[in-house]
């Protein structure tokens, strides 16, 4: 069995999707979506891809090394994304060569379903949102995730950090207790702003607050954490084991969020998982992507004992032959080969585009540049 040709597809909103094709037939899928920067991930898949060609795609840990350490320089967002969505069409066509599901693969299954979290749309930080006027929005779920801010100056005033507890309270009380909510800064505080903004959020019980600062800031990350009840969650820009290491040992986060897209695939989530739970840190993965992530995601999800929670913005109507469907908060585990989905490739015909892209920019009051 070997690999004969590596095809890269763009697909709305802003989605990359490979197919690995071997010379039996078999197709693996995968997804290496970075936003803002498919093009250039799309060019290194295909420069990987020249190593690649003539390759079994049953090694794949000899592979994943290969691709991982044989260039002299290693890392970052753009090779550890192209890695990943090659990665997880390995795993994918192993499986489906052995008729087996991939969490089989890995281990088997330690639960029987997964439990989903989505994005409520509640505004913007100006004009509140009630989210229970929109029922689509819930699909039976029973956590979710919201902006808990919008841009943020280097240091606000107390107006400012009351109107982001303000919006987590009516959003609480709009909600009730027995919703699940996760408030989300995209590391848009400052130190000193977050030290604050944190302890004045606790009487409102979020399920957790996800990188109120950048995650490079280790140090800063560990004191937030000592300093409140709240579990701290951050992982989605973290790259390999090797970046979650650090994070791990400082006990800096409570909730590991590593992107199967971004940080190296199933083979390097599933360690990274795995370091995870030796420090008694939960997992949840990061994954606002394509359902081929999301199938990817639900399959470690699957296997990991320390497993909490999977994020999910699709169910696959657009692109699945048969989408995922959720019965009182949860997804069922795919137990189809491989990653256990089949792309529809007339509904994918209606959604690729040049992959153009780009990232939202906040403003400061200032003029300057503000954190997205």
């Amino acid at each position: 069995m070997r690999i004969i040709r590596i095809e890269t597809i763009h697909v709305k909103p802003r989605w990359l999707l490979l197919k690995v094709h071997v010379d039996n037939g078999l197709i693996g899928l995968g997804e290496a979506t970075l936003e803002g920067r498919s093009l250039t991930v799309e060019t290194m898949v295909h420069e990987m891809g020249r190593w690649l060609i003539g390759q079994d795609p049953r090694r794949i840990e000899h592979i994943w090394q290969n691709l991982h350490r044989g260039g002299f320089y290693r890392g970052g967002p753009v090779h550890c994304s192209a890695l990943s969505g090659i990665d997880m069409a390995l795993w994918d066509i192993l499986g489906k060569s052995l008729h087996t599901p991939v969490h089989q693969l890995l281990g088997g299954r330690v639960r029987d379903r997964i439990r989903l979290y989505s994005w409520l749309d509640v505004g913007t930080s100006d004009h509140y949102v009630n989210p229970l006027d929109s029922p689509d929005q819930s699909d039976g779920l029973t956590a979710f995730k919201y902006n808990a801010t919008g841009a943020m100056p280097l240091l606000s005033s107390p107006d400012g950090l009351q109107a982001a507890v303000d919006r987590l309270a009516r959003l609480r009380h709009d909600v009730g207790a027995t919703i699940d909510i996760a408030a989300d800064f995209h590391g848009r505080l400052t130190f000193a702003d977050a030290r604050r903004l944190v302890k004045l959020m606790e009487p409102h019980q979020p399920m957790f607050i996800e990188e109120p600062i950048l995650p490079g800031d280790v140090d800063g990350l560990k004191q937030i954490a000592d300093s409140t009840t709240i579990p701290i969650a951050a992982g989605e820009r973290l790259f390999t084991r090797w970046e979650f290491q650090d994070l791990f040992e400082q006990r800096a986060v409570r909730i590991a969020q590593p992107d199967l897209a971004h940080a190296g695939g199933i083979s390097e989530v599933r360690r990274i998982a795995a370091m995870a739970e030796s420090h008694d840190i939960l997992l949840a993965p990061h994954c606002p992507l394509s359902p081929v992530a999301l199938a990817a995601c639900l399959h470690i999800d699957a296997v990991c004992p320390n497993f909490l929670i999977q994020e999910h913005v699709t169910l696959g109507e657009t692109l699945l032959t048969v989408p995922f469907q959720t019965q009182s908060g949860h997804v069922a585990i795919p137990d189809g080969p491989g990653l256990g989905i089949t792309l529809d490739e007339n509904k994918l015909a209606d959604q690729t585009f040049d992959g153009v892209w780009d990232n939202p920019r906040f403003t400061a009051e200032d003029g300057s540049f503000a954190e997205w």
